[in-house]
């Protein structure tokens, strides 16, 4: 449908033209064509229309005439809100249930009521989901839930069928209520209550390495991000930190302003990011003249995502840190949310993201100075973070480079 639209720009642009042309004497001969052009694009948009409305309709109604079973009008809203989603082509554009909306604008906000836990379903035949987190002291800490804890249940209700989303829901609920959930460790189970309470996730973490650099985990580039990362400098920095190391892997992004502002205080003067939306409009941010003169090096992987690849972009063009790792994921869109009238929401691309330099890494990513690759089992390890600093090859060469 978009080649449409621009055949029907294109056509009020000769309209005008035309209309300036009458008034010098041309008769009304082309006026009429393009009246006529313009009539059959939009009798080609109704039709494209009627096609899949109809196709819509006769589908419902083969299933109201003879399914055997019943079936959930609201899952059919959701299946067909995903299948008009994914009918895009867009990778990054996404559906949001009205049942999924709250934890998504909390997982924005980097905060949310609950008990301090992430899981994960690591293996399709186990029982439950794998804690793979537990937040510094959250009440699940304190309730003496441990790494690999498995919840089985919640409310008494089995995790399995609950699912991933259904089980994030239950544990979640108001501040100060209780929830009890059945914990499988060792093969023993055993049932803890624990009372839920607002929890910040840590966007930031970090500490000063025993070789003098500063070593800056950001998590992701949401709310407070820039906040926590600038705070970590400048403590670094008062310790005596003679380099700075971002560990972008596994960050998969976030907000523009956190990422602008971040970038702000580390670079120089002059364009720090650009971004062209739907219309074709560029928006530039830039850096003021205030920087921080210092080494750094960017640590990047394959799970490397959105912000997180235009921070090390940005530093690499300025040649203000050395990147180390594997190649970025490649994202360069953007997605902004729309909410729906069910409570719904649907989150599209409608611009792409440019570097300082007007590079697009759309399908590409970002190449590393210092190309490191660890195998699969590694991975998999630093995701879960059961990688020691010493024996971290990625974080390694990263230190080694800032040595050069």
């Amino acid at each position: 449908m978009k080649h449409l639209t621009k055949i029907l720009i294109c056509v009020l642009l000769i309209a005008a033209v035309a209309l300036s042309a009458v008034g010098c004497g041309l008769n009304g001969e082309l006026l009429n064509r393009i009246k006529d052009q313009r009539n059959e694009t939009a009798a080609a948009e109704t039709e494209e229309n009627a096609d899949y409305q109809k196709k819509l309709d006769e589908i419902l109604n083969i299933l109201n005439t003879y399914y055997v079973d019943d079936y959930s009008t609201e899952d059919l809203g959701d299946y067909l809100a995903e299948a008009a989603i994914a009918s895009t082509g867009d990778r990054w554009s996404y559906y949001i249930s009205a049942d999924e909306y709250s934890a998504y604008l909390e997982s924005n906000a980097n905060a949310y009521v609950g008990i301090g836990v992430t899981i994960q379903l690591v293996e399709e035949t186990d029982p439950g989901f794998t804690i793979v987190s537990v937040t510094h002291e959250s009440p699940a800490e304190e309730a003496g839930l441990q790494i690999g804890d498995m919840i089985v249940d919640v409310e008494g209700q089995n995790a399995v069928e609950l699912g991933m989303t259904g089980t994030q829901q239950l544990v979640r609920g108001e501040e100060g209520t209780d929830v009890t959930i059945t914990v499988e460790r060792d093969g023993q189970r055993f049932d803890v209550t624990i009372t839920r309470r607002i929890i910040e996730v840590d966007v930031v973490v970090y500490e000063l390495l025993e070789s003098g650099e500063g070593y800056i985990k950001i998590n992701n580039f949401d709310t407070h991000c820039a906040r926590d990362t600038i705070a970590a400098i400048e403590d670094l920095c008062g310790q005596g930190a003679t380099a700075l190391i971002f560990d972008l892997r596994f960050n998969p992004g976030g907000m523009k302003d956190e990422l602008v502002e971040v970038l702000d205080y580390l670079l120089p003067e002059g364009p720090l990011f650009r971004s062209v939306n739907y219309k074709g409009e560029e928006e530039v941010d830039y850096s003021d003249e205030d920087y921080l003169d210092m080494p750094m090096a960017v640590i990047i992987n394959d799970d490397s995502y959105s912000a997180a690849e235009f921070f090390a972009a940005a530093l690499q063009e300025y040649g203000a840190g050395v990147i180390v790792g594997t190649q970025t994921c490649g994202k360069a869109n953007y997605q902004q949310t729309f909410r729906l009238s069910d409570g719904s929401a649907i989150a599209i691309s409608t611009g792409h993201y440019q570097t300082p330099n007007g590079v697009t890494l759309d399908g590409i990513g970002v190449t590393p100075d210092v190309i490191v690759e660890v195998d699969e089992e590694t991975y998999l390890n630093l995701y879960y973070e059961k990688v020691e600093k010493d024996d971290d090859t990625q974080l390694q060469a990263a230190i080694s480079a800032l040595h050069k």
